[in-house]
């Protein structure tokens, strides 16, 4: 082990290195949505046809997350990160020089194919790296990179798209995650191995219930069973998790996808300005979710009960998501983007349901509930960009404003009533 200094806090030079990575991550997902418009018209891609491009990230996404948890159990994250980071960043890269719908289709899908362990990963890190009491604020802060991230690059990606077209919008894109990629793989290290994270710090995270033992994890790598799969779909209240995670995602990818050319399209909304007011909800989402984490955590302290601190931000956020309704009764920009605001700030409210497979799954298949957990919210990205693509083709947008709305309150009835009490489950040998 060498000698270890007095006290640190790298835990939290982690998170921020996780923080950066899911900037990266959704920067890769959402800069197709910003090109949207300008493909269609370059490469003559009607809305269902472009339907098909914004769902086939989630084809190969969804249908790997049980493999990229499998994955993510077996392989250090140091390495597994930088590997899927720097091939998803090729392909995002080479998306510049896509010449037709195929092309897209078999590119965004290749895009899915690397990404699909990420989220897995990340939650392993937090898992090993943060006790059980700081998690759900861990998990708010790397989960709200997706939003802030964006919040800030819809701006920034909307004006490269303006002076270097969309194809230089996607070579952009690709270098920074292949920068990235090598700048983890030199940084990275899991709990045990970092040189200069202290015993007092180890011992705070390993007290606390986090699994910093790396030996742990071999042991679980070698107990592996093929009916393990089988035990994350035997579970009531995995089932609540998994349901609402897809409905949770169903809002998540109408703002990864069909949202800036809504604005364009649909209301009319210059493209520069475009990107400015997409940044709104990006930054309401931000505000929910770094609010959910922290209160969650607070409560939790204070002694509330895991139902309360943990579940009710979910609750809260699922019903405040149902608001993106409210978008089809006005006109005015300003009321559009307050409820679209709201919708999203709803859906960060209930961004920290990662938490719920910390403190739920079984302890040897946390990686594995993870990947069935991100599979069936995955789904959603195959169905509502698809779904979203047939209800505009006729012009109007409302049908699927009500669609994402109608799937949010599905997402409230499935944590209050099938989630149940808050407890790990322990399965029978």
């Amino acid at each position: 082990m060498g000698n270890r200094p007095q006290t640190t806090r790298k835990r939290y030079n982690i998170l921020t290195m996780i923080f950066v990575t899911v900037v990266i991550n959704y920067l890769d997902r959402t800069n197709i949505s910003i090109a949207a418009s300008a493909i269609q018209k370059d490469l003559g891609i009607n809305s269902i046809q472009m339907g098909y491009v914004f769902s086939a990230f989630a084809w190969t996404y969804a249908c790997l997350q049980i493999p990229g948890g499998i994955v993510a159990d077996k392989i250090k994250s140091r390495v597994l990160y930088t590997f899927i980071m720097a091939f998803w960043s090729i392909a995002t890269l080479i998306q510049g020089f896509a010449n037709s719908f195929i092309t897209l289709i078999g590119l965004r899908a290749s895009i899915g194919v690397f990404e699909a362990p990420s989220y897995p990963i990340n939650n392993l890190i937090v898992t090993r790296w943060f006790p059980e009491k700081e998690r759900a604020s861990a998990i708010g802060i790397y989960t709200s990179g997706q939003f802030l991230g964006m919040a800030f690059l819809l701006p920034v990606l909307t004006i490269i798209q303006n002076y270097l077209g969309w194809r230089g919008l996607f070579f952009v894109s690709g270098a920074i995650g292949i920068l990235w990629a090598g700048i983890w793989y030199y940084f990275y290290r899991d709990p045990q191995e970092h040189k200069y994270v202290s015993d007092t710090e180890l011992e705070h995270i390993k007290s606390g219930g986090g699994l910093v033992d790396i030996k742990e994890k071999a042991e679980k790598k070698m107990n592996f069973k093929w009916s393990d799969i089988k035990q994350v779909f035997l579970y009531r209240k995995l089932w609540g998790l998994y349901i609402g995670q897809f409905c949770l995602g169903a809002t998540i990818v109408f703002f990864l996808t069909w949202f800036p050319t809504y604005l364009v399209k649909y209301r009319g909304l210059d493209f520069l300005q475009s990107g400015f007011l997409a940044s709104i909800p990006y930054l309401a989402a931000f505000a929910g979710v770094l609010l959910s984490g922290f209160t969650s955590d607070y409560l939790t302290r204070k002694g509330y009960s895991v139902e309360m601190s943990r579940k009710a931000p979910i609750i809260i956020g699922m019903l405040l998501s149902t608001c993106i309704i409210g978008a089809n009764y006005t006109n005015s920009t300003f009321f559009i983007i307050f409820f679209l605001a709201l919708a999203f700030f709803g859906n960060g409210l209930a961004s920290i349901a990662w938490v719920f497979i910390s403190l739920m799954a079984p302890k040897k298949l946390i990686g594995l509930t993870g990947g069935a957990f991100n599979f069936i919210g995955g789904l959603a990205g195959i169905v509502v960009p698809i779904v979203i693509g047939y209800l505009v083709e006729d012009g109007d947008f409302g049908p699927a404003l009500f669609f994402i709305g109608g799937i949010a309150l599905l997402g409230f009835i499935s944590y209050t009533f099938i989630v149940g009490k808050v407890e790990r489950i322990i399965i029978k040998e």
